[in-house]
């Protein structure tokens, strides 16, 4: 039995013991499937002894009920963290004019480190990583600070490389600790790398890089790219973070250029550049459904129909927004949305009749 090496991998286990018992009750109680008593007390004895080590081992969630209070103390840790960063934020600000540059330099140096220390210490004491979630988030912010500070006090001309750098910090520790949110924060960062260098690229001062969605598309195809570039094997949920950046990098970027010709590099003209985009959108948001059906990623293809739902009303608003009464239009959105609901549905029996 090849033996989980994170939480992440035990619960992933722990979930298909669940799933798995629950259909073989089901089998049993529809008669489809007997299975004499000795082998099914052997099997579920085999499960409650793996319940039990990833229980002691990982602390993993052995029931739904768990499972939901996990969700709301990530989200608690989120919040937390968010706030822990901005009260060291404000507090240094307070004080910052008050000490010599000497303990400000130490400071900023000393800062991450200490925080890094203490998510050390908090992952031996916590299998859940909660408390070094928060730990690893205040050392990210804390090494923010402490390049943009120093840069301030030595007078260092800006660059988009400390997006780079920040990034591989918190890839860094995302990847030693399994930390979920400090990977986001490293990969938003990356991503403001990337398009920053596009921008660069195209002859732009690299602060201007917010200026031209194009940047962000190619960038964000990029992220959505890497893991299928770099296998993840321990980390298995991380790929997905690096689709719904890349993704909403994409689709919110185009989103823009259907509506502002004039936000885009090319010196064509407007409306016709609208439309190329609203096209290309379309295109896009189809395609990605198509691969999350193929590659049996729900979440990418859910992103892809939101898009394409909301570049489709868009477009229905602009058509016929100013051309009839508002109860008209409503009436034709919610036709149309059966219509798509009927489609879809036709899509989905389509796709169970060749999925083996």
């Amino acid at each position: 039995m090849v033996q989980p090496s994170n939480r992440e991998q035990a619960q992933r286990r722990i979930d298909q013991i669940r799933d798995f018992q629950q259909e073989l009750g089901i089998l049993q109680s529809e008669g489809v499937l007997e299975i004499s008593s000795e082998a099914q007390n052997s099997v579920a004895q085999h499960h409650s002894r793996l319940i039990d080590e990833f229980s002691n081992r990982f602390d993993t969630d052995s029931s739904m009920t768990e499972k939901k209070l996990s969700w709301g103390m990530r989200i608690l840790t989120f919040l937390g963290g968010v706030a822990l960063c901005a009260s060291v934020f404000f507090f240094f600000y307070r004080i910052w004019g008050l000490i010599s540059t000497e303990m400000q330099i130490g400071v900023l140096m000393t800062a991450p480190l200490l925080a890094l220390a203490g998510m050390k210490f908090a992952a031996r004491r916590e299998k859940t990583l909660y408390y070094a979630t928060l730990a690893g988030l205040l050392a990210f912010v804390c090494f923010v600070m402490n390049l943009n500070i120093l840069g301030a006090i030595f007078n260092i001309t800006p660059s988009p490389k400390a997006f780079l750098v920040w990034g591989l910090m918190a890839l860094l520790v995302a990847y030693h600790m399994g930390l979920r949110l400090v990977l986001l924060g490293g990969l938003l960062c990356i991503l403001g790398y990337l398009s920053a260098t596009v921008g660069t690229f195209w002859g732009f001062y690299w602060l201007s890089f917010g200026e031209r969605p194009e940047n962000f598309i190619i960038a964000g195809a990029l992220m959505t790219a890497l893991p299928l570039i770099f296998k993840h094997r321990e980390y298995y949920n991380f790929p997905w973070f690096y689709h719904l950046i890349g993704l909403l990098s994409i689709f919110i970027s185009l989103l823009i250029l259907s509506h502002c010709g004039s936000c885009s590099y090319s010196l064509m003209d407007s409306d016709t550049l609208e439309t190329i985009y609203q096209v290309v959108g379309f295109v896009c948001a189809t395609t990605v459904i198509w691969i999350g059906i193929r590659s049996h990623y729900t979440g990418v293809t859910n992103i892809g129909a939101t898009f394409f739902t909301i570049f489709l009303y868009t477009k229905f608003f602009d058509w016929w927004w100013d051309l009839m009464p508002k109860y008209l239009f409503f009436f034709i959105i919610s036709v149309i949305s059966l219509g798509l609901l009927a489609a879809f549905k036709q899509l989905r029996s389509r796709l169970k009749e060749v999925t083996p």
